[in-house]
């Protein structure tokens, strides 16, 4: 019964019937209400699809507008970065959190989520428990942000481009500001994909950062699929040619969005939450408010903006 299930939920995210934002509502019903017998399959297929739906949705992007976004966003994301490692790492040692627990949870929250997990757990020796509880508490986020950002945003009357940039700035990960954004219009998809993609570049100096003071040969994992979304974004930019294709790859990608929003919210259940406890997710859930209502009281004072 719980695999029909599953696979019900994942062809219709995959039909294009329902929404990023309701793919995830019924990915995590089945996850709270049933066995998941494909967990480590759907995990598998679920940071594929993330990386393969970004880069169709490059083409739907102008690389002039990814370029102007990527700078203007450099200096606020080395500040947010910055200072989110620090306070997340001060939460947790208030809260008495394990060290290395505390250091992945405020990267996640600093740089882009999961990605940044499961970049820097190698080089910081990480258990697989400790690995479950990070993720755990960044995807709980996640989930919270992805349905309630859109809401915000519309009753604040926030634009499209404040919107795409708080989300880059205050979502974990990439697939939910996305998923966010998408919802909320073209352009805040357009600013959030490209300012989360720029912050998502920070993955690489924080890992060898990381390696370097631990002195690990682990080795680092490279965001390779942002090289293919710009590609991607110089081809749609460039050779208008073939503008018919890039619609479809687009599309795709927004497919493909849906159904990893759908496995995502798969793998969250009760054993999650367990997992997680209440010290961790209090240092998470913390962080998060602090960088979420931050980054939006200073674009809406017109501190930050692109």
């Amino acid at each position: 019964m719980s695999r029909n299930a599953f696979f019900i939920g994942l062809i219709l995210a995959a039909s294009g019937l329902i929404s990023p934002p309701v793919a995830l509502v019924g990915g995590l019903i089945y996850g709270f209400s049933c066995e998941h017998s494909f967990q480590p399959d759907a995990k598998q297929l679920s940071k594929f699809l993330l990386q393969a739906s970004v880069v169709g949705l490059g083409f739907g992007m102008n690389l002039q507008q990814v370029l102007h976004a990527g700078r203007s966003g450099f200096a606020y994301t080395a500040v947010s970065i910055t200072f989110a490692m620090l306070f997340g790492l001060a939460l947790g040692k208030l809260f008495n959190v394990k060290r290395r627990i505390s250091f992945l949870i405020s990267a996640g929250t600093a740089i882009c989520g999961g990605s940044a997990i499961a970049a820097v757990a190698p080089i910081t020796n990480a258990g697989e428990e400790e690995l479950a509880v990070s993720l755990g508490t960044i995807f709980v986020l996640n989930s919270v942000a992805l349905l309630t950002f859109p809401g915000i945003g519309t009753y604040l009357h926030m634009t499209q481009t404040q919107f795409g940039l708080w989300s880059a700035l205050a979502i974990h990960d990439t697939s939910s500001v996305v998923g966010a954004a998408a919802k909320f219009g073209a352009v805040a998809l357009a600013v959030g994909t490209t300012v989360k993609l720029a912050r998502a570049l920070w993955i690489v100096p924080m890992s060898v950062g990381t390696a370097m003071a631990r002195k690990s040969k682990a080795r680092v994992q490279y965001p390779w699929f942002i090289l293919f979304f710009c590609l991607a974004a110089v081809a749609n930019t460039y050779l208008p040619i073939f503008r018919h294709v890039y619609g479809v790859l687009r599309h795709l990608g927004i497919i493909g969005l849906t159904v990893t929003l759908y496995l995502i919210g798969t793998g969250l259940s009760r054993k999650t939450l367990q997992q997680v406890g209440v010290r961790p997710l209090l240092q998470g859930v913390l962080l998060w408010i602090v960088v979420a209502l931050g980054s939006l009281a200073l674009i809406r004072g017109g501190w930050i903006h692109l």
